[in-house]
């Protein structure tokens, strides 16, 4: 499970960011339904009059919070690696990229990936999640038809497998895990020991 947020200062100050990543917690931790104002007021060190000076209230926040994970994911897709060069190539930087943005919004992809439609914007996010993972399927197919991984494998389901394995990493990843101060693996080996594993059994041999 992800880390539950940190226990709130009264008075410490927020701006509408740092307010987004405690409602992500929050959110996870108790779930968007069962997580009240009060819960949010309270995990922040606020009154509720004072978080309606950032948002209009806890939707607003869920919707933001979704963004923090899915803007990152999708700007992935744009970059010059996932758009030129041989398709399996892009397909490598883009798994490497998920992971990293994955570790730098750990909270936010942790909240994407408990979502399950409940609100409209619960299922505005699960389209674009599901939006995403085309785009990543369509690359593993253009590896496929140039002939650099194998055409025995369905690539939407070894796709969704890769991403098993990603989305797993938020179960057990903390910030401080990744980082060089504490001299273990950072991001980009991260990304490299994913990429390793899920594609070196579907490369044409």
């Amino acid at each position: 499970m992800a880390a539950g947020p940190a226990a709130p200062r009264r008075g410490q100050r927020h701006d509408t960011g740092s307010l987004v990543t405690t409602a992500a917690q929050v959110f996870t931790e108790r779930g968007y339904d069962g997580t009240s104002m009060q819960d949010l007021a309270r995990a922040a060190g606020l009154t509720k009059s004072s978080i309606y000076h950032h948002v209009s209230g806890k939707e607003e926040l869920l919707h933001l919070a979704l963004e923090r994970a899915l803007v990152p994911l999708f700007a992935v897709l744009e970059e010059p690696g996932a758009t030129s060069g041989p398709a399996l190539a892009r397909l490598e930087h883009v798994l490497r990229r998920e992971v990293d943005v994955l570790v730098t919004e750990l909270p936010h992809v942790t909240l994407l990936l408990r979502v399950r439609g409940n609100t409209a914007t619960e299922r505005w996010a699960l389209e674009r999640r599901r939006a995403f993972d085309a785009a990543v399927a369509d690359l593993a197919r253009a590896a496929v038809a140039e002939g650099t991984l194998r055409d025995d494998l369905d690539p939407a389901l070894v796709t969704r497998l890769v991403f098993g394995m990603i989305n797993s990493i938020a179960e057990w990843c903390r910030p401080e895990d990744v980082t060089p101060a504490t001299g273990r693996p950072g991001p980009g080996s991260l990304g490299d020991a994913v990429v390793s594993l899920a594609l070196d059994g579907w490369r044409r041999g």
